[in-house]
Formats: C-alpha cells, structure tokens, sequence
C-alpha cells in the first residue's frame, strides 16, 4: 500500500502529475529522462498520477485512461527511437488504487555496466541522463565516454602501452614486489625468470600477436611505474594518504603521502608505505594461536582488503584522486569511479567485476587481497565482530566516485546517548529504538539516510520510512526548555543540465547551538535509499577533498 503521507522526491523517486490535455491521463514527455537518468544511476521508482503541491505535500491526481498511458509507455520503451534499451518487465509497471484513486508505479531497475549508457533517442551524447538528488541531469561527453568504455572493456588495465618500455618503471619497486614474491611463493617457477619474462607472466608486459609490438600495460606501469610515465598515460592520477590526529576537519592533517614527486608514485609503493601507516598504533587486542601470540588481527586484514579494493577498482581515468584517511576515529577509503555491482551484490558477496583485474591478480600473487567477491564481506564481519558501527559504503555521482567509511565507533556509544538524553530530556528515552538510533546516528556521522539505517537494524523497509517520518513531522517541535530549533534554506532556484528547474533544497546543521537543528523540511522517501535527512550526503572526509567530518562523512572533512 503507498502511504502518500510519506512521500518525498529523491534521487530514487519522481512523482508525475501524468493529467494530459484531457486531464485522463497521457504519458508525460519528460517521463523518459527520468527513466533513463534512473536507470543510469541507482534505479528508482516513478509515480504517474501524484503531483506536488507548493507547500511540499503530495496529491493523488490520478490517471482515469490508465490502458492509454501503459500502450504509450510499452510502445515507447519497444521503441529504439525513443529509447536505447527497455529494463522493466510486466512485474515492474502495477496499477494501485489509492483509495479508489488509480495510480501507476513504474520500478526502474538500475541498468548494468553492459547496458549503459541508457539514452533517450538514438545518441547517447545528447540523450544520456543521471539522477542526482531529484534532478535528471544530461551528462557531459566525458562521462558518456567513460559509460561506453566501461560498456566494452571488461578489463581496463591490459591494454598494450607502445612507446612505454622498462625504462618507465621504478627499479626498486620491482625488485620490492619480486622479493616479496619469493617470500610467499619459494618454489614458484617464475622465481628464476628475468625481468621481462617475469613481468609478461604477470601481465604487466604484453606481446600484439597480430603486429609483434610489445611493451608495458596499463597495469603495469601504475603498479611499477615512475611517476612521470604515469602521468603521461593518466594526467589526472592522484594517490593520496592523509593521517590526522583530530576528526575536527579544521585541523591539519600531520601525515601525509601524495604523488609530489619525493618518491615513485607507483601503486605497488603507495601500497606499501600506506598499509604500514593505517596499522601502526591500530588500538585491536592481539589474540592467541596456541601458546604463540599473533599480532595481526581480522582488521588488520579488513584494512589491507578495503586498501587493495581501492586501488584495483578506482578509474584512473576519473577526476577525483584515490583518497585514504586515517583519523582517530575512522579509516576512509574513496576511489574514482563507480561501483561496477550494485550495493547489495558487492555486500553478498560471490560476485565480483573488477575493472582492474591485471593489477588484483599482481596484488593476490604476493598475498594482498582476497579471492573475488570476498572481500567487501569480509571487511563487514570483522568490524562486526568489533562491535563497531556497520562499514558504510556508499556511491556519489558528480564526479563518479565509491566511498567506504569504517568508524571505530560502537553503535550507541554511551557518551553519545548521554548527550543526546540530556538534549531531548524524557523525550528521547520515550522513542522507539529505531528512532534513537537514527538520532544517535546523526550525532556520530552528521546525517541519516534509509538506506544507512537499514545496514545497521533489521526492521522492514517500510517501518523504518514511517520511524524517520515521524522525527521529520516534529520539525516544529524542540526539546523541553530549548529554543526552536534554526534551520537555513536556499531560496534560489537550481538548473540541472537538462534544463529542469529544481525545487530549493533545505538544509540544517546537525546541532546548532543552544539548539538542536535536526529537523529537514521534507520527509524521507519511500525508496531504497531515501533522502538524508541532514543533508544530501557526504561531501567526505577532509580539509581538501572534503569528505569526513567530525560528525561523519562530508566526506569526511
């Protein structure tokens, strides 16, 4: 049963008037680019027959001729003219009869990597659309082309370099890896190759059966490569470690690596001085195997999973930076690109789609990294074993990037649930568990979204949009004795790419003071994912790319 009540547009949600002329019903025009935009992000759900009033609120209209508007929308999705490729099945598209009202719900699955770009039209450069936040935005060339190719090139990183030869690899992180190669295979044959036969076993080195022309791949020169050479393959290549000694993202960070150009810049060298700085002083209980005690613990190995993750699934053809953060209270990992599973596949586990499986296979030949499909659920059982708060792994669209935050926090830390009772007095300790832990984890990680509350409790999906509605329907409440809360919003109108004027979003801090600011304007959505209700999401961690902060992910900074 839909709950109008609680409805709100998202990036997973759209609501159509879908009235026509004749006010019966016609399938809207702009219906298309919210299907395309959908399918090219995260999937969602499109309502045909519910406006939006200006207060926010949402009207069932109707579509009375529901046999004209499904005719015009199977046509158009059968219709490579009008668009490139039809996702949805009988099951998808329902009639609901809200109360005596019928509306239709389209589910819009998300598209594979094989099936992007999906278009409007027959050219995927003009017609190609994302969702982002409740706008259908067209996409630029560059990430068209960057769809296309992760359409056609299963694997990203075996492509022949001509011009690049051995001279563009750093000596010593050769010698590094092939060390420790004899370390964990002894007895391997390829021991006593030399270089080059043992880079070609590896598949760092690369023979054109069709012309003889020979040199390095792709992989081969991120993972031993001097930085220039890197560079000149991939100009916009960044790999970047910074540690703080704060969450507070005013404070500086007081360690850092980056590709300055004091070392090789090469992965295989990131990785080693990186793993060493994100386990030093790693506060874990040692345990014991036997009499013998054993120092490295499963989040030892969680952190070396999440930091090879990283390197072998980031597009170094992106714009943003591969980024690690170590701070007191979280480990951070971001890579350029999207995820190539969905979310719920990579948490599975089984499955694995790697974009840069030369360079995973170089990781696991010398014991980094796990079998395919293993690793995100291994990162998630062993914080779960700690008792920490779930890993939250997340996409963000704009420039494409994945985001896995790990907190070294407990789910309801004391200290957090005292401030929060003494914020909200007898009020907070009257809610609901769901709710309180959505509100202690706003106070942690600076928002809440339904899917992030879903990774942390096991309620259903629609008991969990009803426990964050009720919050956001006291926006005009306060606590006790505290006075109203201060919200801000931005009155300006945005533009997507497409042209489409978007509503003002609102907005709030966390807890300004005396006052907690928790409250948003609109509610939850219905969706997988939902809106957050502090705010779109991570912006990340840090002073420079701004993505944790000390409440959570803005990311985390």
């Amino acid at each position: 049963m839909l709950d109008i009540l609680h409805l709100a547009e998202d990036s997973d949600l759209e609501c159509k008037r879908s009235a026509g002329r004749d006010g019966r019903g016609e399938l809207p025009r702009d219906f298309w680019q919210s299907y395309a935009a959908m399918a090219n992000t995260d999937g969602g759900t499109i309502l045909l027959g519910i406006e939006q009033r200006a207060n926010g609120s949402f009207r069932a209209t109707g579509v009375t001729n529901t046999a004209k508007v499904l005719k015009s929308l199977w046509d158009g999705l059968n219709n490579p003219q009008q668009v490139s490729v039809n996702l949805l099945t009988n099951e998808m598209v329902e009639v609901i009869d809200l109360r005596g009202t019928p509306v239709l719900r389209v589910a819009v699955p998300r598209a594979t990597r094989r099936q992007r770009p999906v278009h409007v039209g027959t050219n995927p450069m003009s017609g190609t659309y994302r969702r982002n936040f409740e706008g259908d935005y067209r996409c630029d060339d560059e990430t068209v082309r960057r769809m296309i190719a992760e359409r056609v090139e299963d694997v990203r990183d075996n492509r022949l370099l001509e011009s690049y030869g051995i001279g563009d690899l750093d000596p010593e992180s050769l010698k590094s890896y092939r060390n420790q190669f004899r370390s964990t295979k002894p007895g391997h044959p390829w021991v006593t190759l030399d270089d080059r036969e043992f880079l070609r076993s590896l598949g760092a080195w690369t023979v054109d059966r069709a012309t003889t022309r020979e040199g390095l791949t792709v992989a081969g020169l991120l993972m031993f490569g001097r930085l220039r050479p890197i560079l000149d393959m991939v100009p916009n290549y960044i790999v970047d470690y910074q540690e703080w000694a704060e969450p507070r993202a005013e404070e500086r960070w007081v360690d850092r690596l980056t590709t300055d150009g004091t070392w090789s810049g090469n992965l295989y060298d990131f990785y080693r001085r990186v793993i060493n700085k994100l386990t030093a002083d790693l506060k874990v209980p040692f345990r014991l195997k036997g009499a013998t005690r054993v120092d490295e613990t499963s989040i030892h190995e969680a952190l070396r999973e999440a930091l090879v993750n990283t390197l072998v699934h980031a597009d170094y053809t992106g714009r943003v930076s591969v980024l690690v953060v170590k701070r007191p209270d979280l480990f951070g990992f971001r890579n350029p690109g999207m995820m190539r599973l969905p979310l719920a596949e990579a948490l599975r586990g089984g499955m694995s789609d790697c974009r840069n499986r030369t360079l995973q296979k170089m990781f696991q030949l010398v014991g980094f990294g796990e079998q395919a499909g293993s690793g995100i659920p291994k990162i998630f059982r062993s914080w779960r074993r700690q008792h920490w708060r779930a890993p939250d792994l997340m996409e963000q669209v704009e420039p494409d990037q994945a985001v896995l935050t790990l907190r070294m926090v407990s789910l309801l830390p004391a200290e957090t649930l005292e401030e929060l009772d003494h914020r909200f007095g007898p009020r907070f300790r009257q809610m609901p568990e769901t709710q309180r832990l959505a509100l202690a984890t706003v106070a942690i990680e600076g928002k809440v979204t339904h899917s992030r509350l879903k990774s942390m409790c096991a309620d259903h999906s629609h008991d969990l949009t009803v426990a964050l509605s009720s919050l956001v329907k006291d926006a005009s409440s306060t606590p006790p004795g505290l006075p109203v809360a201060s919200t801000t919003s931005s009155r300006a109108s945005r533009r997507s790419r497409s042209g489409k004027t978007l509503k003002p979003r609102w907005s709030c801090s966390v807890w300004r003071t005396p006052a907690p600011s928790i409250w948003r304007k609109r509610a939850p959505s219905i969706g997988s994912r939902g809106p957050s209700i502090w705010g779109r999401g991570p912006s990340i961690w840090g002073r420079g790319p701004s993505i944790w902060t000390n409440r959570g992910p803005s990311i985390w900074g």
